[in-house]
């Protein structure tokens, strides 16, 4: 399957996060405001866990843990 095809399928929420949700991603209609939040939920999931990498020194490119590259600013 087509990971940029569009799939319809059917969520239950109530109608006060429904409406929050639409608040916050600013958009008006059900469905996209929905996939909108879905994909900046999947975002910030996937940075905080690059972020987790990275501090724990996991990439060649950024050799010091968190730990350490927090007593090299001292």
């Amino acid at each position: 399957m087509d990971e940029n095809f569009p799939m319809k399928f059917s969520v239950e929420m109530d109608e006060a996060t429904l409406k929050k949700l639409m608040v916050a991603t600013g958009i008006s209609k059900k469905g996209p405001a929905v996939a909108k939040a879905a994909r900046e939920y999947l975002r910030r999931a996937m940075a905080k866990e690059f972020a987790s990498m990275v501090m724990e020194g996991e990439f060649e490119d950024y050799p010091l843990t968190n730990e350490q590259l927090e007593q090299s600013d001292r």
